[in-house]
């Protein structure tokens, strides 16, 4: 299936690593320009680096960009700068890596303020800043998408992650509200809500419940693989295929839904 994909233009946050690196290289194989961020000059550059390689890419269709998600002024420059190098910016993926885990107790009020700065502010104003040239997109090239990677936290809340859910809810009700404004010019808008996908942020997950639990990180991984239809943790390139599908020109009648990508994890009839 030709996806449409050739030659757009992608702005990948957190994309270092885990599910932001799997959606940036997926774009990139179905032929997109992709610019990747990450907080981390020397951890960007090695990502797009190994993603140029790994894709035996052309000079030019991956551009790494510093940027630290939490910093207005730095979001705006790197989606400028995307712009500008490449001409158009198409789709916007928005991520970044999730608060730590704990209970109500665990956290004060400014680890709250961290945990929404970082994951429902960065993606508001990603969104803010990316909108002009989505919108030049969509006037031009009839192809303009915005994709919010959530988690399936955002349906179903998980116990040991207060920070999470309640910043993943956030960023699903912004999405709901930008769909319904953006649907006019053809923008669609959508979230894609990750369940226990094999990352670095699952690994650190684990340890954290070991910790507390005294389990093995095999039964905790066990347990979570039994907790799903599928019986296994995902894989990275699973929930980027979503990514792909989601950005395509295949997909523009679909806009306000929340995808989860987990297995069968999430267990609600709507």
């Amino acid at each position: 299936m030709d996806l449409g994909l050739t030659d757009r233009v992608a702005f990948v946050a957190g994309a270092s690593s885990g599910l932001g690196y799997a959606a940036a290289a997926a774009l990139a194989r179905e032929g997109c320009r992709v610019a990747l961020c990450s907080r981390d000059a020397d951890r960007i550059e090695a990502a797009a680096d190994r993603l140029a390689a790994a894709l035996d890419l052309e000079d030019g269709r991956v551009l790494p960009l510093v940027c630290d998600v939490r910093d207005e002024a730095a979001i705006e420059r790197a989606i400028g700068e995307a712009a500008r190098r490449f001409g158009a910016l198409h789709i916007l993926v928005t991520n970044a890596g999730g608060p730590p885990s704990g209970f109500i107790g665990d956290f004060d009020a400014q680890q709250w303020r961290e945990a929404l700065e970082l994951n429902l502010m960065s993606t508001i104003n990603l969104c803010r800043h990316a909108l002009p040239h989505l919108r030049a997109a969509a006037r031009s090239a009839g192809h303009a998408r915005v994709l919010m990677v959530t988690s399936v936290s955002a349906k179903q809340p998980i116990p040991s992650l207060y920070l999470s859910n309640t910043a993943r809810a956030g960023v699903q009700g912004f999405a709901k509200s930008l769909a319904e404004e953006l649907g006019l010019e053809g923008i669609t808008v959508n979230t894609i809500l990750p369940g226990y996908t094999r990352t670095e942020r699952l690994k650190d997950l684990a340890r954290a419940m070991q910790e507390r639990t005294g389990q093995s990180v095999e039964a905790i991984e066990a347990g979570w693989a039994a907790g799903n239809a599928l019986k296994r943790i995902g894989d990275p390139q699973e929930f980027a295929d979503a990514v792909a599908f989601l950005a395509s020109a295949r997909a523009s009648y679909i806009t306000g839904v929340a995808l989860p990508v987990d297995g069968g994890a999430v267990k609600h009839l709507l």
